[in-house]
């Protein structure tokens, strides 16, 4: 057989050809997958950086503190993440570039660890000084209560000592008296009556502030008329109108006293009927006794 060398030559020129663009075609697609691979790769890392900063940027929002140099630090690191972030977002994902947001990351953790190592000190010496305040206040309330209590023993003190010191009487008694030469006469006939006698008992009392006391006698007939009446006398807001009145020296025991209300002359006789007597020192009524006259 024959074998013509040219047609041979051209066979094996094309069969070269062919696996050529077979291994080149093999190698562009491992190329391709490669690169594919390899830029899957950088868009992840970007992902996990950008992650990171906007990770970062809520801590800084969930830090609170009212230290004012932390706080502006916090502030401007802040920023500084933020303004990483946004440029991060606008860059394409190269490795070089990437490789310097990374090394920017690890430069902004640096920095927060350190930050956010202060502001967790600074916030539990706030916490530590929060409770102290809270039971330094609990305390002063406390405090608060027990003044008020001793203030209203101390007030309910001086009402009982204020009450315990008044002047106080008993046993009173009114008779009417007629008199004739100058000797009086027990009676009970209105028309023969010319005064009326009263007589009470200033009781012991060494709370009491001795000294002169003024003690005012009121006698009411049975019209509602004050008896006797000698004019009045103001006590504040109040104003009484009395029969008579006599100073008593009150030397802390116990004092008799007997007061003569001579009716006035335009008075007599007097009318039948019950008169009543109101003893008082200054607005304060003592006691009181009445008398019937037929």
């Amino acid at each position: 057989m024959i074998v013509n060398p040219q047609l041979f030559n051209y066979r094996l020129i094309i069969g070269s050809l062919i696996i050529a663009v077979a291994v080149l075609t093999v190698y562009s697609f491992t190329s391709y997958k490669s690169i594919e691979t390899h830029q899957q790769f950088l868009e992840q890392e970007k992902k996990l950086v950008e992650s990171e900063l906007s990770q970062m940027i809520t801590r800084y929002d969930d830090v609170s503190i009212s230290n004012d140099l932390i706080s502006s630090k916090l502030e401007d690191a802040k920023r500084a993440t933020i303004l990483t972030l946004d440029s991060l977002r606008m860059v394409r994902s190269d490795l070089s570039i990437l490789t310097k947001f990374k090394q920017q990351l690890f430069n902004i953790k640096l920095k927060n660890k350190v930050l956010f190592k202060t502001a967790d000190s600074l916030d539990q010496v706030n916490k530590g000084l929060e409770k102290e305040k809270l039971l330094a206040y609990n305390e002063l309330r406390k405090q608060q209560r027990e003044n008020s209590t001793l203030v209203q023993k101390n007030k309910n003190l001086n009402e009982s000592l204020e009450k315990g010191a008044l002047l106080t009487a008993n046993s009173f008694k009114a008779k009417g008296f007629e008199k004739l030469f100058g000797i009086k006469t027990p009676s009970n006939k209105a028309k023969r009556v010319h005064s009326i006698e009263v007589s009470f008992i200033l009781a012991e009392n060494s709370l009491t502030e001795a000294g002169e006391k003024e003690i005012y006698i009121q006698i009411v007939n049975p019209r509602n008329n004050v008896v006797a009446d000698k004019g009045s006398v103001d006590f504040g807001s109040s104003t009484l109108i009395y029969s008579e009145k006599q100073i008593v020296n009150y030397n802390n025991n116990v004092v008799e006293v007997s007061i003569d209300v001579d009716a006035d002359i335009n008075e007599q006789p007097l009318e039948k009927g019950s008169y009543y007597i109101s003893v008082f020192h200054k607005d304060r009524k003592l006691g009181s006794a009445q008398v019937n006259l037929n």
